[in-house]
């Protein structure tokens, strides 16, 4: 059911106690509500990543994007502040966690809270919601297509990541993953690695791949959107944030 809602930037404290920005998106029909802690893909805190952040609230969710890349380019075009993060290797793990755990505690700090908070990542963010996962208290955590969870990245990446593989047994919530079956990275030998793992250590998880889809299906300013595969998708984020984060 899609509500009325109100959306704003706002300041949250982040990683060391930084100040970072961020996007928050609430419904207007009162609580209580889950929250949402929407990471953002690589590049960068843009139009349709604050779109998906609305679209969270409009469904009866506390949204909230960190704009990780606040101290690289504090108020700079999110394209222009991608490339300094890129040339920056990314975020670093640790930092990611300490902006993500500013972003839950800010979400549990609203009136409307249930007191449950939740992840969803794409691309770079993918893996970083898994992140997040297996080092955060979350209720629940969507990984949507991010690379190198399981994986090497190939020589020149921008992005210096490791893999998370020896992390699987850490994970603290019911996780969802969305791949498209033509993506390189993550591939879907990497997503079979990943399941593997995640039965072997008797985690809560569910995962679906879509046929007819690479990298950055739910993208819809991009090429590579795929309509059916995104509306199928969300579909299972709604059914599963219904079950561990509504009420």
């Amino acid at each position: 059911m899609i509500g009325d809602l109100h959306a704003e930037t706002v300041h949250i404290q982040g990683a060391g106690g930084d100040e970072i920005e961020a996007y928050l998106a609430q419904p207007l029909d009162g609580g209580p509500r889950g929250g949402v802690i929407v990471i953002h893909h690589m590049p960068g805190y843009d139009e349709g990543t604050l779109e998906i952040t609305r679209r969270f609230a409009a469904h009866g969710y506390l949204a909230i994007c960190p704009n990780l890349y606040s101290r690289e380019a504090p108020g700079a075009d999110p394209d222009d502040a991608a490339a300094v993060a890129r040339a920056n290797g990314g975020v670093p793990d640790e930092r990611l966690l300490g902006d993500v755990a500013g972003a839950a505690a800010h979400l549990r700090s609203l009136p409307a809270s249930n007191g449950k908070v939740g992840t969803i990542g794409y691309c770079s963010g993918g893996r970083q919601s898994f992140l997040a996962a297996v080092s955060l208290d979350l209720d629940a955590a969507v990984d949507c297509y991010g690379a190198f969870v399981t994986g090497t990245p190939p020589e020149g990446f921008p992005l210096q990541v490791a893999p998370l593989e020896d992390r699987v047994g850490d994970l603290r919530c019911p996780l969802l993953g969305l791949f498209g079956a033509e993506d390189k990275y993550p591939s879907p030998e990497h997503v079979a690695e990943l399941e593997r793992l995640l039965k072997e250590a008797g985690k809560t998880y569910e995962f679906h791949t879509y046929e007819d889809a690479g990298h950055g299906f739910f993208a819809t300013d991009r090429p590579s959107h795929r309509p059916q595969a995104a509306k199928e998708g969300w579909q299972e984020i709604w059914s599963f944030y219904g079950r561990y984060l509504a009420g």
